[in-house]
């Protein structure tokens, strides 16, 4: 996961942790857990799709946030 990319792009709209663990429906932990990928937590295929339509994502950029 490229954790920079990511968080260039939530700060970009506005976004912390705290609020866009609210919008995905988790606890800001379970976030943090996924975003710094801590004893093996990711996001799933669903939280990556809020994700992608949050931020307009193209499939490239998901592929270089998510799977790099």
């Amino acid at each position: 996961m490229n954790k920079n990319k990511f968080e260039s792009i939530m700060k970009l709209h506005g976004d912390t942790g705290t609020s866009l663990a609210n919008y995905l429906g988790m606890a800001r932990r379970t976030f943090s857990l996924k975003i710094n990928e801590t004893d093996g937590a990711e996001f799933t295929q669903g939280e990556i799709f809020a994700i992608k339509e949050k931020y307009n994502l193209t499939p490239e950029d998901v592929v270089s946030i998510f799977f790099n």
